[in-house]
């Protein structure tokens, strides 16, 4: 525990060093961990939901906010709305299901229920507080700050802060590469999740272009088996992808250049599916020739993590849940395109399922080793993690944001940055 190890920092400040290395605790540490609640998941700010999972009035989804239980809910209003999965009385969970279509939530304890505003409708024998209490003040509350982007919808518990808007930055124009690679610039987060827990902190997460040949490396032999002769790999030594820091946290593992030089591979794909020549079409009619084939390459995937809990990889978003300091659950939720064919969805979301279902050749190899990792940071004779590489290659780049070799700890680094940043400061 820090302040308490002689070999270790005194005091959380020194846990993420400037020369990359990293103090084991900042994974291992339940006191951390509680700080970490505070100073990061209960202030800054947070991807909920997208506004296609609650497609209609009344429709609910149970969602959490650091250790606050929220309800992500469209009312009738049509307005979407993020409120406290509270009880005003005795504080019980009044959504007690993960999600559904309501015309208000009833608290099972004493039968007090709020409509779909989370206006409070009906007090159990309300005679009882005559003159005791304002009932059109005792409504769920709600978030202090909400915000959306193109569709995702993102919140913030503190009333106070940087903005939505200054707080994902140069991160915008990365996201739209996912919602752009529809005709109409529009997609549907609304057919289904899967969910995955590990035991292993919720900062393992991804964002890192050092592992997939060697982790997943029964994927490349596979795809090398496949005839895939042309393909140019993103993810080698000498390829023009790179990991990039967008600011605020927020890190890309850029793959953008080798991905838009495989576009004609990708356009053959999708010309051979019902719907495809009418997809390249309008993708072409849109947003012309260059910056369609620019998506297309890239098939809707920035593979991008928004700090603290949100990434965008194939093409699901990913929600990042902290549970505890060894324990995280990890929600993905495809995305859909819209103006394109029922074939051309089941087409990514058999991609998906490739790569993240339960059975597939990437999301189990990761949560394996997020757990091998949690249990090796046990040892602690010497509990310093480096994240060194490539911190004498990071230069900036033209747009401002900073790069690295696509395997260099770049992300890791800048992310830990950020934490440390935000856990450092006392007040908003």
């Amino acid at each position: 525990m820090f302040g308490e190890d002689k070999i270790g920092p005194a005091s959380v400040a020194d846990l993420v060093r400037d020369d990359g290395l990293v103090h084991s605790s900042v994974y291992t540490d339940q006191k951390i961990f509680d700080l970490e609640m505070e100073r990061i998941f209960h202030r800054t700010w947070l991807y909920v939901g997208h506004v296609t999972e609650v497609p209609n009035q009344g429709d609910y989804r149970r969602k959490t906010m650091g250790r606050h239980p929220v309800i992500f809910v469209r009312g009738d209003d049509d307005k979407v709305r993020v409120l406290m999965n509270r009880c005003r009385h005795r504080g019980a969970m009044v959504a007690e299901v993960d999600k559904g279509n309501v015309q208000h939530f009833r608290c099972p304890y004493h039968g007090w229920a709020y409509d779909t505003t989370g206006k409070l409708t009906t007090m159990h024998y309300e005679s009882g507080y005559k003159g005791l209490v304002d009932t059109e003040t005792l409504g769920l509350d709600p978030v202090p700050r909400i915000g959306e982007y193109r569709g995702m919808v993102f919140a913030s518990l503190s009333p106070t802060g940087r903005t939505l808007d200054e707080h994902l930055g140069a991160a915008k124009s990365r996201l739209d590469i996912a919602i752009d690679v529809s005709p109409t610039g529009d997609i549907f987060a609304s057919h289904g999740m899967n969910r995955t827990k590990y035991r292993g902190n919720w900062k393992l997460v991804g964002m890192d272009g050092y592992h997939p040949t060697v982790l997943h490396a029964s994927m490349f032999t596979l795809r090398s088996k496949s005839g895939q002769g042309s393909y140019r790999d993103p993810w080698g030594e000498g390829s023009e992808s790179v990991t990039r820091h967008l600011g605020n946290g927020h890190v890309m593992l850029d793959l953008t250049l080798p991905r838009a030089a495989n576009a004609e591979e990708q356009v053959h794909h999708y010309m051979e599916l019902p719907g495809g020549p009418e997809y390249i079409r309008d993708m072409k009619a849109r947003y012309g020739e260059e910056r369609a084939l620019f998506l297309i390459g890239n098939h809707g995937d920035p593979h991008i993590g928004l700090f603290p809990n949100m990434q965008i990889i194939g093409s699901h978003i990913r929600v990042i849940i902290p549970l505890a300091p060894g324990l995280t659950e990890v929600q993905m939720f495809p995305m859909a395109m819209g103006g394109v064919s029922d074939e051309i969805n089941q087409y990514r979301l058999r991609r998906h399922e490739f790569s993240y279902g339960p059975s597939s050749f990437v999301q189990p190899d990761d949560t394996e080793i997020f757990e091998r990792t949690q249990l090796g940071m046990m040892a602690q004779v010497n509990p310093w993690l480096n994240l060194t590489r490539g911190l004498t290659r990071e230069h900036r780049d033209t747009d401002g944001t900073t790069v690295a070799g696509i395997s260099d700890e770049l992300t890791q680094r800048q992310q830990l940055m950020e934490w440390r940043k935000l856990i450092e400061q006392e007040t908003v």
